[in-house]
């Protein structure tokens, strides 16, 4: 089956980044898949992940490798009832600290976010990388209850063999890796990058709400 020149394709696919075809797609499956399902936003998980870039560039110098975040709602505690599903990410150079990137990441969720009550708090979960002063003003802006243990509580934690809440973010970022166009990045450009991101976030909460099958 033909499916139209390279260049073609190129183009169609630069039409629709700059039109937000893909963060679309997402937001629209994840409104389908929170009337389904129920997006659970009782824990937000927010961590970081580092891919390689070879051919990226910032003006005419080659960047660093790229630091991605994303978000991810769900808790430990509804395994059996609900789903995660990814619903905020971001892109950055590697030489951007995570902590520096939560904030952005949050506020870009790209579906709305329901106030947290004392009925209905909402927490967020992140590991010892975000211990920062600038992390609890952000907890506290958002009234976000932060569940963030310190470098040395997270350690004995560990020894003890708990197991974090954040741990539905890493297994999002094992999900994104998956998708070969993402394990390195290829893009030149950070919109194409974020682009593919977007569509394989939406590949996966397509694949939670088991519309297609």
């Amino acid at each position: 089956m033909r499916l139209g020149s390279a260049r073609t394709a190129r183009d169609r696919f630069q039409e629709w980044v700059e039109a937000g075809v893909w963060i679309k797609l997402w937001q629209v499956l994840l409104e389908e898949y929170d009337e389904l399902e129920g997006l659970d936003w009782s824990y937000l998980s927010v961590d970081g992940s580092m891919t390689k870039a070879p051919l990226a560039t910032v003006g005419e110098k080659k960047a660093a490798p790229t630091r991605r975040i994303a978000a991810s709602a769900g808790s430990n505690a509804a395994w059996s009832r609900r789903r995660r599903a990814p619903v905020g990410v971001t892109v950055a150079g590697a030489n951007r600290n995570d902590h520096l990137l939560l904030e952005e990441t949050l506020t870009d969720i790209v579906v709305r976010r329901p106030k947290p009550t004392k009925a209905r708090p909402q927490g967020l979960c992140l590991d010892k990388g975000y211990d920062y002063a600038s992390t609890r003003e952000i907890a506290a802006r958002l009234r976000l209850t932060l569940h963030l243990r310190t470098r040395g509580e997270e350690a004995k934690a560990k020894r003890r063999g708990a197991k974090a809440r954040r741990w539905v973010v890493e297994r999002a970022h094992s999900w994104l890796n998956r998708f070969r166009r993402l394990l390195v990045r290829w893009e030149k450009k950070a919109s194409n990058y974020e682009a593919m991101l977007h569509l394989a976030c939406a590949t996966i909460v397509a694949g939670q709400t088991g519309l297609f099958g």
